[in-house]
């Protein structure tokens, strides 16, 4: 697990720094970001008692890696080395038990305390992750594999708009999930892999 949350956090250290160089003194509030994400997850839950709603369990889903996001990014510390963090993480999730918590409370209780202590709570995450019936290790291959996506199109013209969505047919979210299937999300080059495997079916690369 602490090989997997060094990973992460890397990646997220790597992708801030794309917004700001020095992002970590900057302070951004990314317990709003938190808070807004959770509503935006109640919205593809359904919350709505006067009228039918069939929970969008998928988009359910990515919001909750979006939540990681930015819940990662709220651990980092000025000074605070990425392997403390990660130690201090896997010490909050070894010592939380999940209750049971249906999607919409654990929902309300990470984003109540995301607005009332102005930070994240890795324990009250950890109970939405169970909720809406995700693992660590599903956490982890789809962070991953959303945050590499990200970069490789930045790399190959997003801003610019020559970056091509669609590869042989299918979208490129389609081939990164083929990938995530067919790697070993475990391997300390887990994200360089799923890099190398998107470049490999890129047209043109």
């Amino acid at each position: 697990m602490k090989q997997a949350l060094i990973t992460m956090l890397t990646l997220q250290d790597r992708m801030n720094r794309k917004v700001h160089p020095r992002w970590i003194e900057q302070n951004f509030e990314w317990f709003r970001a938190t808070w807004i994400e959770c509503g935006e997850l109640m919205e593809h839950y359904g919350y709505k008692w006067w009228k039918k709603q069939t929970p969008d369990l998928e988009q359910v889903r990515l919001e909750v890696i979006d939540i990681w996001h930015f819940g990662l990014s709220a651990l980092f510390v000025e000074g605070k080395a990425i392997d403390t963090i990660a130690t201090e993480i896997a010490a909050a999730i070894a010592s939380h038990h999940y209750q049971g918590q249906g999607v919409r409370e654990a929902t309300e209780a990470l984003a109540a305390h995301a607005l009332t202590h102005r930070d994240f709570s890795v324990a009250l995450f950890w109970d939405l992750l169970h909720a809406v019936d995700l693992d660590f290790d599903a956490l982890h291959r789809h962070y991953v594999g959303k945050n590499v996506l990200n970069f490789f199109r930045q790399d190959h013209g997003y801003k610019d708009g020559t970056y091509q969505k669609t590869w042989h047919g299918r979208e490129d979210n389609e081939h990164l999930s083929e990938l995530l299937r067919q790697l070993d999300s475990a391997s300390a080059d887990y994200a360089d892999r799923v890099y190398a495997g998107l470049l490999e079916r890129y047209p043109g690369a």
